[in-house]
């Protein structure tokens, strides 16, 4: 047996050991899910008359599902996406961001990330699946809905996927 023989063995077994211990399970936010989300955020604006642009992201801030209703100010399209982007990615609402900036933490202020209220992560057995993000007429309102329609997903909506 050759030296080329041997060292193609001995890398064929580390990459037979190596791949069975690099998946794990996760749980995603599929399109029913994000559905499911994006109607509970419609309703909570609807009964509150609160026109709103509604986006709900998977964990690593991609959108699945987008809603912009009538009579919503332009900007506020690009700023749902980026609160949810934003709630994903650091795995908090963006009211806890914002609280952290006004009590002093301001080098959020140059992260070049959006804080403003109404982004919340979307919770499955404490882990974020995804996240949605509103904006609309106010940052209380926003948060409120976004609560909401953060509290409406159960688990029937999410499968497990092999990473």
């Amino acid at each position: 047996m050759t030296k080329f023989e041997i060292g193609v063995g001995m890398l064929a077994t580390v990459f037979c050991f190596a791949a069975g211990a690099q998946t794990i399970n996760v749980m995603i936010l599929d399109q029913a899910g994000a559905q499911t989300v994006l109607q509970a955020a419609t309703e909570n604006a609807e009964q509150r008359n609160a026109p709103s642009a509604i986006a709900v992201v998977d964990p690593a801030g991609d959108l699945l599902a987008f809603q912009r209703m009538d009579d919503v100010r332009p900007a506020s399209a690009d700023l749902a996406i980026e609160k949810a982007r934003t709630a994903a990615r650091l795995q908090r609402s963006t009211a806890e961001i914002e609280d952290s900036i006004n009590q002093g933490r301001t080098a959020f202020v140059t992260a070049g990330i959006p804080v403003l209220r109404g982004g919340m992560p979307i919770r499955v057995n404490d882990a974020v699946v995804g996240a949605v993000g509103i904006a609309g007429l106010s940052k209380e309102t926003d948060a409120e809905i976004a609560n909401t329609a953060a509290a409406a997903l159960s688990p029937s909506p999410m499968r497990a996927q092999r990473r």
